[in-house]
């Protein structure tokens, strides 16, 4: 189902104009407070006025084109494939950071770029885990919802996570709306739409190349080395649901996987079926929601024919493996995505 999507999505990006009469509608602005100018005009946190938290943050930021110099340095000294989409967002904010100072901005995106690429790098030279959710940054206003929707489509896919040249033309398609949300924010609505048909042509780069890698990926999932095999909630389940009548296309592949291939593994002699939800909402509501939706993964697997014993458990918002801070509520659910899973672990003969 996923695949299909992709599919619709690379070819509407090659017809994705920029339909409308003015710039600033074409954008899909959607903060009043970026369309106010003038007398009037708020000046406060919530409309972009510089806070203390943002000062020291930032403020240690003193040379801004030597501390871009030493951050290319830096992600260039990194280890891992420059493709892969951590590397390549750091790479992609240097970029929109040394391009914000050739343009002379004094608005401050300059600093929250270097910040962003240092995040990045700091961890990927540490191996700390990072979180794939876009930052809320003082001078960035949401431009293009409809590509942000894209762009979660395809993080969604699960053929991404193992495909460099998807990752690398999605992670600058977020840095580069980012950028354009930038120009919103200071009014400049013309060079925001300007930079539109490159993250498009991102856009649909990255969603062939998910195509491609999912063609080759192999067909079933084989339990003979996997210790444990984590479902995403978000794609195998409706958002919410829990029993089968709920479950989407995605979630019903995965698991016909799981079982032809613990028909082809007799050393599998139980699973344990854990269920996780994310922090939002009621511990109580979270509780009966993972439990539910594990046996909901037991019941189908054993309508597939798996005859081991299975045990399942809801453990709720326990145990999260991504920790997030987001204020905006829909941005907040799209970080939250990996902590709400289906977790199917195999005990095997010894163990």
């Amino acid at each position: 189902m996923i695949g299909h999507t992709l599919t619709a999505l690379a070819c509407a990006l090659i017809l994705a104009g920029c339909a409308g009469q003015d710039a600033r509608d074409r954008l899909g602005i959607q903060d009043s407070t970026v369309l106010q100018r003038g007398v009037g005009t708020p000046q406060t946190e919530a409309a972009g006025a510089v806070s203390a938290q943002w000062v020291s943050t930032y403020a240690s930021i003193a040379g801004r084109q030597d501390a871009l110099r030493t951050l290319q340095q830096r992600v260039d000294a990194l280890p891992d494939d420059k493709q892969r989409y951590f590397h390549a967002k750091a790479q992609c904010w240097v970029d929109a950071g040394l391009q914000a100072w050739n343009a002379r901005d004094q608005w401050g995106f300059v600093e929250e770029a270097i910040g962003q690429a240092a995040l990045i790098a700091t961890s990927l030279e540490a191996g700390t885990p990072l979180s794939a959710a876009n930052p809320e940054l003082r001078t960035v206003s949401t431009v293009r919802p409809d590509l942000w929707n894209i762009v979660n489509v395809i993080k969604a896919d699960p053929a991404v996570v193992n495909c460099p040249d998807a990752q690398q033309p999605l992670a600058c398609a977020e840095v580069g709306l980012m950028s354009a949300g930038h120009e919103a924010w200071t009014r400049n609505f013309s060079a925001a739409v300007k930079a539109l048909p490159g993250i498009q042509r991102s856009l649909q780069q990255s969603a062939q190349a998910a195509l491609q890698c999912a063609a080759q990926r192999p067909a079933q999932v084989t339990p003979t080395e996997a210790q444990k095999v984590t479902l995403r909630a978000d794609s195998a389940f409706r958002f919410n649901g829990s029993n089968e009548a709920a479950m989407l296309p995605l979630g019903k592949a995965q698991l016909d996987a799981v079982a032809t291939g613990l028909q082809n593994n007799r050393a599998i002699r139980a699973l344990n079926i854990v269920g996780y939800s994310d922090r939002l909402g009621r511990d109580a509501y979270n509780q009966k929601l993972s439990l539910q939706r594990a046996q909901t993964v037991r019941d189908y697997l054993r309508s597939r024919g798996v005859s081991v014993p299975m045990t399942t458990r809801g453990n709720g918002n326990t145990k999260p493996v991504v920790d997030c801070k987001q204020t905006q509520r829909e941005a907040l659910v799209q970080c939250l995505a990996p902590n709400r899973r289906v977790e199917i672990e195999f005990l095997r003969d010894g163990e």
